[in-house]
């Protein structure tokens, strides 16, 4: 927990899931920048907050009545947690909801990737108005020329501020007259040729999932190393992305049943529109969620997993380990966890002492296929 000063009041933060033991504030000098400019500003009408990273923004905007859309589960829970524990409230909702017909202030935390950034620019300009008030922020590193590009061709004339302790903002002033480009978001690309069942096919990809160009080189190596056909009953594409895994499993086993967890809402829309296009007949289901959070025990025969190790701009493997604690709890005794990382991430180690067991499948100099197997005793 962490106490966050700011001129709308002073909140006690926490990030989610929630652990006294996270050393990581749920607050950056963006966030603070921020919320003091807004201070100087006319707030009346309706107010939108886009991509508020852990609810900061919106807890501390919350008297008036912010729209949060973020495509983060996560984020989503933080919110909610730091706005009860400010005894607030505000309207949470989701970049596939529809977005608000009017936005009178739109606040902006700038995104890690810009194609999510221009989704959501292009879905609430039509909301925009000649007095809406536009405000961005992000850390210097994360905004850069074609950061302000976007604003200044999806809404209107733009331009930053000084860096404040390594932050800076954003202002934007819509043009109604503005014509602007077609949104390109989703988008599809096919699959190589060379990568086994899926070789070829169509993947869709909405704005701010992984790899939305192309095959990444780590889902890769994992695509061609599955086994053909694995007589698994139940499989989960764990951090789905835009489903290919999960696809390639469905297609190897025919009749199993299939789920695709992410915690990004984009992630899930894509995975579900890719098995659309590809294996329509397939039994999958889609959900947004912490990991395999809430999964009944011991419910799933395989899970496989590309685990991220980037947070917004953090690195480490605490979102892997929820992973993998998550996996050890769902998986019947036998099951297999198949993880796929950069050698460099000794996930190996983390797998050995939850699981008591830890195989190479495969190596190359800059990745490792692991297989971990549930056994039926207590965790190690």
């Amino acid at each position: 927990m962490n106490r966050f000063m700011t001129p709308h009041g002073e909140f006690d933060l926490v990030r989610f899931p929630v652990d006294p033991r996270d050393p990581l504030r749920a607050w950056d000098a963006a966030d603070d920048y921020l919320l003091r400019h807004l201070d100087t500003l006319d707030l009346s009408g309706t107010v939108v907050v886009v991509g508020d990273r852990w609810g900061a923004l919106t807890t501390a905007l919350a008297r008036y009545g912010p729209i949060l859309i973020t495509d983060s589960h996560l984020a989503a829970e933080a919110a909610r947690e730091n706005l009860r524990r400010a005894g607030a409230d505000a309207r949470v909702s989701t970049t596939r909801d529809e977005p608000p017909g009017v936005v009178d202030v739109l606040v902006v935390r700038v995104p890690k990737s810009l194609a999510l950034l221009e989704d959501q620019l292009h879905r609430l300009a039509p909301g925009t108005h000649a007095g809406t008030v536009v405000v961005g922020a992000g850390m210097v590193k994360e905004i850069h020329t074609s950061t302000l590009e976007l604003f200044e061709r999806i809404l209107g004339p733009t331009s930053t501020s000084l860096a404040e302790r390594k932050a800076r903002l954003v202002f934007c002033t819509p043009d109604p007259a503005l014509v602007r480009p077609a949104n390109p978001w989703p988008r599809t690309h096919a699959l190589p040729g060379d990568v086994g069942v899926v070789s070829g096919l169509t993947v869709t990809n909405h704005a701010g999932v992984f790899s939305a160009e192309r095959l990444d080189i780590g889902t890769r190596f994992l695509l061609g190393h599955l086994p053909a056909r694995s007589g698994a009953e139940h499989v989960v594409d764990l951090g789905c992305g835009n489903g290919v895994v999960g696809l390639a499993a469905a297609l190897g086993n025919p009749d199993a049943e299939l789920t695709f967890v992410d915690e990004s809402y984009q992630a899930v829309a894509s995975a579900e529109a890719t098995m659309a296009a590809n294996a329509p007949r397939t039994k999958a289901r889609f959900l947004v969620g912490d990991g395999l959070a809430g999964f009944p025990p011991a419910s799933v025969d395989l899970v496989l997993n590309n685990p991220p190790f980037h947070v917004h701009q953090s690195t480490g493997d605490a979102t892997a380990w929820r992973m993998f604690t998550g996996a050890r709890a769902a998986l019947r005794p036998g099951g297999e966890l198949w993880v796929v990382g950069n050698r460099h991430l000794g996930y190996h180690v983390k797998l050995r002492r939850l699981f008591g067991n830890c195989e190479v499948v495969a190596a190359n100099p800059k990745f490792v296929l692991l297989r971990a197997v549930r056994t039926g005793g207590p965790r190690p």
